[in-house]
């Protein structure tokens, strides 16, 4: 990540870090859904590189492989240890199931195009309030539970740049109820090192998620999977050609938008809001079951 604002972060926290790592026993929470065999091995990864400490000059063997030797090294350890994890695999997990990056904003931003992201807040700045998939009710802040595998994104600055970021082993609940998260980090001050957060510090913004949990307000100029996937919708109903299934929230999607809102007596806005796609997701499923040529033809018998 950029020098100067993981290092702004680092002096930060050498003053609360206590608060952060403090209650560190309790019970842990079961993840909701089945760990990937991907998940399981990195994890396996980071844990062996806890109590690495970087060189006197402020150098890694992270930076190195990210080609910055002596770059503030947060998001590089997490990075190389994907890179291991594809080695041992043999399958491609970078830029596909995980960011590559070592600045600013840039692994935030990967994981909201990926349409993996969900906001501490429930809220997404220049997108819009989120909402768990398939359900009426948004999002309420604090509510989700990260799972392991999971990248949690800090912010420490006004502007709400992210500063910092870490790898969730799993959840913990402590005696008095709170809960906390379990990461291992990097650049902690000079080394790797397992932490525990409150769920709801302050300073976490959001979480880069391993499976699609969430979804999100979509509206004109926005790309990324979940346009496209609202798109494909929109091309099963008949209101886009599939030359329009591209991720780019552009004019003729807005109109198709525009079209299914007003079939459905909706606010004709063009913009898919938490009722538009819910609307729309039971509307493709209803249209698909009731047409033949959706229909999957068995040859076995």
């Amino acid at each position: 990540m950029n020098r100067l604002i993981c290092l702004g972060l680092v002096i930060a926290l050498l003053f609360i870090l206590p608060c952060a790592a403090s209650e560190e026993t309790g019970t842990v929470i079961p993840p909701k859904y089945d760990v990937p065999l991907s998940v399981k091995t990195l994890l396996d990864v980071a844990n062996k590189e806890i109590g690495y400490v970087e060189g006197r000059d402020g150098s890694t063997k992270y930076g190195e492989w990210y080609g910055d030797p002596t770059a503030e090294w947060c998001a590089e350890l997490l990075c190389w240890s994907v890179a291991q994890v594809e080695e041992q695999l043999g399958e491609k997990l970078l830029q596909v199931q995980f960011p590559l990056y070592g600045a600013t904003n840039i692994g935030r931003d990967w994981f909201i195009t990926q349409g993996r992201y969900i906001a501490r807040t429930g809220f997404i700045a220049g997108l819009g309030s989120q909402w768990y998939k398939g359900q009426k009710d948004q999002m309420e802040k604090n509510s989700y539970i990260p799972e392991p595998g999971d990248w949690v994104f800090f912010s420490y600055t006004p502007s709400g740049d992210t500063t910092h970021v870490a790898l969730v082993e799993q959840a913990v609940k402590a005696a008095s109820g709170q809960i906390y998260i379990q990461v291992i980090e990097g650049n902690m001050p000079d080394r790797v090192q397992r932490t525990h957060y409150k769920l709801d510090d302050w300073r976490i913004q959001g979480y880069g998620t391993v499976r699609d949990l969430a979804d999100v307000s979509l509206r004109g100029g926005i790309q990324g999977e979940k346009v496209k996937q609202l798109q494909e919708k929109l091309n099963i109903i008949g209101l886009l050609p599939a030359s329009e299934i591209h991720g780019t929230y552009n004019h003729a999607t807005q109109e198709a938008v525009r079209s299914f809102q007003s079939q459905m007596k909706l606010t004709q806005n063009g913009i898919a809001n938490q009722q538009t796609q819910l609307a729309l997701s039971d509307y493709a499923a209803y249209y698909m079951m009731n047409r033949t040529e959706f229909w999957t033809v068995d040859g076995s018998y």
